[in-house]
C-alpha cells in the first residue's frame, strides 16, 4: 500500500486540490445561504378578522399610491402620493418629519416610535413611494409602502415604551436615475443620520412584496442560487449582502417564529444580480447592516416597471398575513 501511496502520489495530490476547488465554493455558498428556523409548509390557515380588516387597508393604500405613475417625471402624481403618506401618518397619531431635498422636488418622510430609554437603539424600517418610469408602481412599490403605513398603525401603541427606536421612513427618489447616486432618497437620509452622530443597529427595506404564485416554475433566481431554492413563488424573501448575513439570520429566524407564512433567506456578494437593489444598498454605504425584504420583485413579477404594475396585480391577503408577521416581530426586536 505505501509503494502504491507513493508511486500515485502525484495523482492523489491533484485529486485532493480537485476536491478543495469544488467543495470551497460549495461550502461558501451553503455558509451564504444558511438561516435559522423552518418556513412555514402547507396550506395556510384562514385570515383572522384583524387580517381582513389588515388586507382591506393596504388594498386602499395601493390603490391610492399606486393608480398612476408618480415620480420626478410626474410631479402632481407624486407630490400627492407623499400628501397620502403624511395624511395616513398623522391619521395614526404620528409627527411627521419631512427631509426635502433635491431643490425641493423630492421629499422624505419620517414618523418614530420613540423607545421606553432614550439610550435605546434605533432600528430604521424603510420603503421606497416614487413609480419608474411610466409604472403605477403598485407592487414597485406601492405594496412596500402600504405595508410600512400599516406598520405605523400596528405599532402604534408602542410609542414610549418600545425596545428600540424604530424610525419608519418613506423615500423618494429610489427609482432610476436616482439609484445609487447622491440624489437618491435613502441615501440622503443615511447620510443625515451619520452627521448627526445617529447610527441605526440595523435597517430593513420593505421592496416590492405583494405578488404570489403557487405554480411550479413561477420563480426565477440570478446564477447561482437556483438549485438552493424553491421553484414557486408563494414565498417572503430576506435577503442581503455577505456583510448583512448575521442580520439577515436573525430576522429570518425572527420571522419564522411568529409569522406562519412561507419564507427564506439568504445573502450574495454585492455583483449578484438584484441583491442590492433598494434601499438597503444606502445604509450599507453608511456601514450599518441593512436587508431587504421582498417577493424578488422581477425574479418572480413579470410587470416589474412596466405600465401594467397595477393594483389589481396585488395579493392583499398574503401582503396582509406578511405585514401581520413583521409587526410581531418587530414587537420583539431588540
Amino acid at each position: 500500500m505505501r509503494a502504491w501511496i507513493r508511486r500515485n502520489a502525484g495523482r492523489l495530490v491533484a485529486l485532493a486540490i480537485v476536491g478543495m476547488l469544488f467543495a470551497s465554493p460549495v461550502a461558501a455558498l451553503l455558509w451564504m445561504t444558511a438561516v435559522p428556523g423552518t418556513s412555514w409548509q402547507g396550506r395556510l390557515p384562514p385570515l383572522r378578522p384583524e387580517e381582513r380588516d389588515l388586507a382591506d387597508r393596504l388594498r386602499r393604500h395601493v390603490a391610492a399610491i399606486g393608480g398612476r405613475p408618480h415620480n420626478i417625471g410626474h410631479p402632481e402624481a407624486y407630490a400627492e402620493a407623499a400628501a397620502y403618506i403624511e395624511r395616513t401618518l398623522a391619521g395614526q397619531g404620528h409627527a411627521v418629519l419631512r427631509q426635502p431635498f433635491d431643490d425641493g422636488h423630492a421629499v422624505n418622510l419620517e414618523a418614530v416610535i420613540e423607545p421606553a430609554s432614550a439610550a435605546a437603539a434605533t432600528l430604521v424600517v424603510g420603503a421606497h413611494y416614487d413609480s419608474a418610469f411610466t409604472a403605477p408602481g403598485a407592487n414597485d412599490n406601492g405594496s412596500g409602502t402600504a405595508a410600512l403605513l400599516e406598520l405605523g398603525r400596528l405599532l402604534a401603541d408602542l410609542r414610549g415604551r418600545a425596545n428600540v427606536r424604530i424610525r419608519l421612513v418613506f423615500f423618494a427618489n429610489e427609482e432610476p436615475p436616482f439609484f445609487k447616486t447622491d440624489r437618491m432618497g435613502s441615501l440622503v437620509y443615511a447620510r443625515a443620520l451619520a452627521a448627526r452622530g445617529e447610527k441605526p443597529d440595523a435597517m430593513f427595506s420593505l421592496e416590492t412584496m405583494g405578488f404570489y404564485r403557487d405554480g411550479h416554475g413561477s420563480q426565477h433566481y440570478p446564477f447561482p442560487l437556483a438549485q438552493l431554492y424553491p421553484d414557486t413563488g408563494d414565498f417572503i424573501a430576506f435577503v442581503g449582502t455577505v456583510s448583512a448575513r448575521p442580520l439577515v439570520r436573525r430576522a429570518t429566524g425572527a420571522f419564522r417564529a411568529v409569522a406562519q407564512f412561507p419564507s427564506v433567506g439568504g445573502t450574495a456578494p454585492g455583483f449578484v444580480q438584484g441583491i442590492d437593489w433598494s434601499d438597503h444598498w444606502a445604509f450599507g454605504e453608511i456601514g450599518v447592516p441593512a436587508l431587504m425584504i421582498t417577493d424578488t420583485a422581477p425574479f418572480r413579477y413579470p410587470y416589474y416597471h412596466t405600465p401594467e404594475d397595477t393594483p389589481d396585480k396585488i395579493d392583499c391577503e398574503r401582503l396582509a398575513r406578511v405585514t401581520a408577521g413583521l409587526a410581531r416581530m418587530l414587537r420583539g426586536w431588540r
